[in-house]
Parts: structure tokens; sequence; C-alpha cells
């Protein structure tokens, strides 16, 4: 039996928002837990321990210009996709789109609100008018012909078409937060929170819908 002696494995942990790592020793359960908190050093220099009192002290990274940009177009973004959804009311003759098309207004101006203050908590400009009829057109968004065909769409051909453009509306979204990694943004922790959610949630949805779609057209 191995009742006396401690079961150590050590794993490395980076923790982004600290720029630290974590040293943890898995051990028994009768036998006490080892953290210990490490800096890494410069180039060529070792890390060093760091007490309980030096961490709390160490403050998370701020936003950056990547994360501002991101904000401010992703707000446009999530109004096209309510501007959609209130489409469906007298459209669809579905029971399950009407539904989905809900949980997207919830969710979509919940984030709106969100990125708001957001940008109004840390001084930068919030689009005064969340239009994006005539201007630049973030990944996945509609043009002005395709929001015309949806609007002219009845029935069983409205439920198709929405689906259609939804997901490749979602799928915009998720274009938009791989650009804000690349760009260097979303290291700031609430940034990186909100992009995650934005990313998880239309991930989940663009699931759904594809479901929805291929019962619809399979």
């Amino acid at each position: 039996m191995i009742s006396t002696r401690h079961l150590v494995i050590s794993a490395a942990v980076a923790v982004g928002a600290l720029g630290v790592g974590v040293l943890v020793g898995l051990q028994l359960a009768d036998d006490p837990p080892d953290t210990r908190i490490v800096q890494p050093g410069g180039p060529g220099q070792p890390g060093r321990t760091l007490a309980p009192h030096d961490v709390a002290t160490i403050a998370p990274p701020a936003h950056n210009a990547a994360d501002t940009l991101f904000m401010q177009q992703m707000i446009p973004h999530h109004a096209q996709a309510l501007e959609m959804t209130a489409l469906v009311a007298g459209r669809s003759t579905s029971q399950d789109l009407p539904s989905l098309a809900e949980r997207i207004e919830l969710t979509q101006q919940t984030e709106i609100d969100q990125m708001e203050a957001w940008l109004t908590e840390r001084n930068e400009e919030v689009p005064s008018a969340p239009d994006h009829h005539g201007g630049h057109l973030m990944p996945g968004m509609l043009t002005e012909a395709q929001l015309d065909q949806l609007e002219r769409a009845r029935g069983a051909e409205f439920d198709r078409l929405f689906l259609e453009l939804m997901i490749r509306h979602h799928q915009g979204a998720l274009a938009m937060v791989q650009e804000l990694r690349a760009s260097g943004g979303g290291i700031e922790p609430a940034s990186d929170r909100f992009a995650r959610d934005v990313d998880a949630d239309q991930s989940i949805e663009i699931g759904r819908m594809q479901d929805m779609l291929s019962e619809r057209t399979g």
C-alpha cells in the first residue's frame, strides 16, 4: 500500500489574466494540497513564487483597441439579428421557429445592453444609432436585398430562408470573435468572458438551426 507516500503530479497552469502560473501538487486524500503561484521570469530568468498578498496586487490586463472595435461592431451586428427576428411574427407558420426567434431576441438584446455598458464604463464611444442600413456590413450580415427577400417571404419559404440567413449571420459573429483574438484582443477579463459567451451561445444556436433546416429540406 502507499498510505504514507505522496503521489505527486506537478501541473503548470497558465493564468492569462494575471500573467502567473499555478503549480499544483496532486496528493492523496489525507494529505494537504501543495499549491504555489509562480510568476514567470523574463527570457533566461527564473520565475518567482508569489505570496498570496502579492497575487492580490497584480492588476488584470486593461482593454485595448481590438476589444473596443469588437464591441462597437458587434452592436449593429446583433441589432440586425433583432430586425430579422421581428419578421417572424405573421410570416412563419411553424411551431418551433417562433420559440427559436424569441431565444435569439432575448440573448442578443441582453448582449447589446452588456456591450453598451462595457463601452460606457471604459469611456469609449457607444454607437449612437445601431443602424446598419447603407453602412459597413460585418461578417455574416445581410444585404438590403436579402432583408427585402426575407420580408417578402411567407410560410415554409420564410422558415427556410430565415434559418439559412441566421445561420450565416451567427457564423459571422463567430468569425468576429476569431478576429478579436487574432488582433490581440480578448485578454481583458471582461471582454474575454463576453467573447466566450458569444462563441458558446451562437455555436449552440447554429447547431439547433442546422437541425431545424435539415428537417425542412431533408
